[in-house]
């Protein structure tokens, strides 16, 4: 192949305002990244998403002008929407591996849904559609940070954590779990206890909840159990930085 041919780069999509796009879609796919990587700390963060992002925006790229060599008027016809169709299946899975459900609670969702924003966002920058792109990533962050705040004062949610000595054998484990569901509380977590008394018929668990049930007649119902011992209920102190569950 002749270099000087290869080097012509306005026809192959090749020049200064693909590079620029490609640029822009690392920009985006990494401010997304760093908001997952700092806020929240997820395996999903900054490299993930950046490289979500220009990879979709490079694929976009090539839909559009990679086959330009093979195109005969009236005779080979592509359509360029199919690789961007490609793009929004793949991600699908790179989305599912993301989530993941550990004793009833579903985790990974908002990240997973970030990984299909970021994709989205490079689709953008590729297509050439760079307004689209900026307000999609200014809608992201206004979504993560003032949607979370809103929610939190709209609906008023008690969270606390419960210590639970119950007897061995008897079910007791899947009542409490049962009073806690159907008491419009959520199990966030689950954590076995160390009995300092070692006593191999009594096992205690920590419960964490949030919910927006009445919590002292939570606490005696399942104070009520046959198989429960004991109840403690101890406050949470929430932290700037910690995540909900489906994050």
């Amino acid at each position: 192949m002749n270099p000087i041919h290869w080097l012509s780069t306005e026809a192959q999509g090749q020049s200064f305002t693909q590079l620029g796009e490609l640029a822009l879609a690392l920009v985006l796919s990494s401010l997304i990244g760093l908001e997952r990587e700092i806020r929240i700390m997820k395996s999903a963060g900054l490299r993930t998403h950046t490289l979500v992002g220009v990879a979709a925006a490079l694929l976009m790229l090539v839909s559009k002008f990679g086959f330009s060599n093979v195109i005969v008027p009236n005779q080979v016809v592509l359509d360029p929407s199919r690789v961007a169709a490609q793009i929004v299946s793949g991600i699908g899975f790179i989305g599912g591996g993301l989530i993941f459900v550990q004793r009833d609670i579903v985790r990974g969702l908002t990240t997973a849904a970030g990984i299909w924003l970021t994709a989205a966002v490079g689709m953008a920058c590729g297509a050439g559609l760079p307004v689209l792109a900026l307000f999609v990533t200014a809608s992201y962050f206004l979504v993560m940070f003032g949607f979370s705040r809103l929610s939190r004062r709209i609906v008023h949610a008690e969270e606390c954590e419960l210590l639970v000595q119950y007897v061995a054998g008897e079910g007791a484990v899947r009542d409490i779990l049962k009073l806690c569901t159907g008491r419009a509380f959520a199990v966030h977590d689950v954590t076995p206890q160390d009995d300092a008394s070692g006593d191999t018929g009594k096992h205690s668990i920590q419960l964490r909840l949030r919910g927006r049930g009445n919590l002292d007649s939570l606490v005696m119902a399942v104070s009520d159990l046959r198989a429960v011992i004991s109840v403690r209920k101890n406050p949470v102190l929430q932290s700037k930085n910690q995540e909900s569950p489906d994050q």
